[in-house]
């Protein structure tokens, strides 16, 4: 998988791909940046429904990243099908993105993961992974929760990243 062998390509899906994912994209690649490993990991995002493309995330999800230091300026896009060959990890940020993912992918695949499962320490299946909540809806408390897990999740799924590209899988 990927378009470059020495780069580990990963992208992260919601619903619109306008607050979950590209807030995970931005943190993440700051984090990634952070760490040194920015020209060895591509990182996007993308939405299982296409009604905000074109669109920068939602100002709320960009007031609360720029008080923890994230730019997010990423545009809303769709997934297809083609990302689930381009990309050697792909972040689900609930069980519906997830559900969309393997059901276009024509059933589980190891690639296709939920951001939950770099929360946890257990091997605890799937329905027991907790999701990361839609803000859209809520108050700023949302947004924040949303970042909170993001950044938790951040060096598990470096070293995740790290560990595919020293023992890609066959």
């Amino acid at each position: 998988m990927g378009n470059n062998k020495d780069q580990f390509n990963i992208l992260f899906v919601c619903m619109g791909n306008i607050c979950r994912s590209p807030a995970a994209e931005g943190v993440f690649r700051s984090y990634v940046k952070q760490q040194g490993h920015d020209s060895s990991i591509m990182i996007d995002s993308a939405g299982t429904l296409g009604y905000h493309t074109g669109e920068l995330p939602d100002q709320r999800m960009r007031a609360a990243a720029s008080r923890r230091g994230y730019v997010l300026e990423s545009r809303a896009r769709q997934v297809n099908d083609k990302d689930l060959s381009d990309f050697d990890l792909i972040v689900a940020m609930d069980h519906d993105n997830y559900v969309y993912l393997t059901g276009i992918a024509g059933g589980e695949t190891g690639h296709i993961k939920l951001l939950g499962q770099f929360l946890v320490t257990d091997d605890v299946h799937l329905d027991n992974i907790n999701p990361v909540p839609d803000p859209y809806y809520g108050g700023d408390s949302g947004f924040e929760n949303v970042l909170d897990m993001i950044e938790s999740a951040c060096q598990p799924m470096l070293d995740y990243c790290l560990q595919q590209q020293t023992n890609p899988r066959t």
